[in-house]
């Protein structure tokens, strides 16, 4: 929306723009204050970082599509839904896959700090315990578990990706262009 029409983006892309620069690791505490130690504060440190970089990647993919296809379309006959579905994401798409690969990575980021903050299992809390009990191999056991499963997570967006949207042409081996 706030790509699309002036009135939301003078709006609510305008307070995205003062919440964006708000890092997550500085909300934990804040977190756990409202959502208590648990389950709630992780999805809320997790939505908090993933979002901006969606939003913005997002945002700036439907601000660059160019005028002449929506005018193409409109001429056409197109509106609303058609213009939306047909138009506008499949030309943004390459920049909201490039947002979604980013969020990957800070949706992990994120759910380290959350862990290591306030939680009793997990992958970043067996690395914090390790640490207390200076059991160096399980730390390292962990952060290889933990890239894993960051490498695991990225490569399965990107084939899907590119099972949904073959127009944008990301390589499912590398996630570099063909």
């Amino acid at each position: 929306m706030t790509g699309r029409y002036t009135i939301f983006r003078l709006t609510l892309g305008q307070i995205a723009q003062i919440l964006r620069p708000l890092p997550p690791v500085a909300l934990v505490p804040f977190a756990i204050l409202w959502f208590k130690l648990g389950e709630a504060s992780k999805y809320f440190l997790v939505f908090w970082g993933v979002f901006f970089p969606v939003w913005l990647n997002t945002h700036l993919g439907i601000l660059a599509v160019d005028k002449h296809y929506l005018w193409a379309a409109q001429s056409m006959g197109a509106k609303g839904k058609t213009i939306l579905f047909e138009i506008l994401l499949p030309a943004a798409s390459p920049a909201i896959v490039a947002g979604l690969r980013v969020a990957i990575g800070i949706a992990f980021y994120c759910l380290i700090a959350a862990e290591i903050a306030g939680a009793f299992s997990g992958v970043a809390y067996r690395i914090a315990i390790s640490h207390l009990t200076f059991r160096v191999d399980r730390m390292v056991a962990n952060l290889i578990v933990l890239g894993l499963m960051s490498v695991v997570v990225d490569r399965s967006l990107t084939w899907l990706l590119f099972k949904l949207m073959p127009w944008t042409k990301a390589d499912q081996s590398n996630g570099e262009e063909k």
